[in-house]
């Protein structure tokens, strides 16, 4: 993900400091901390990111 376009999640503004960047791309989603962005991402299949993102969105 050497070219990757990282965003951050709208929920990494708590006090905490959890933060987590997510990059898309049409096969791979990269899962990384955004407090270190030179450290390991997590890969996955975009579709699993999709059935993850989808899961967790329902009230």
């Amino acid at each position: 993900m050497t070219r990757a376009r990282w965003r951050k999640s709208s929920f990494s503004d708590v006090p905490e400091g959890s933060c987590v960047e997510v990059s898309l791309d049409l096969d791979h989603a990269g899962i990384r901390d955004s407090k270190n962005a030179t450290g390991p991402i997590v890969t996955v299949a975009a579709q699993s990111w999709a059935t993850f993102v989808t899961h967790i969105s329902r009230p």
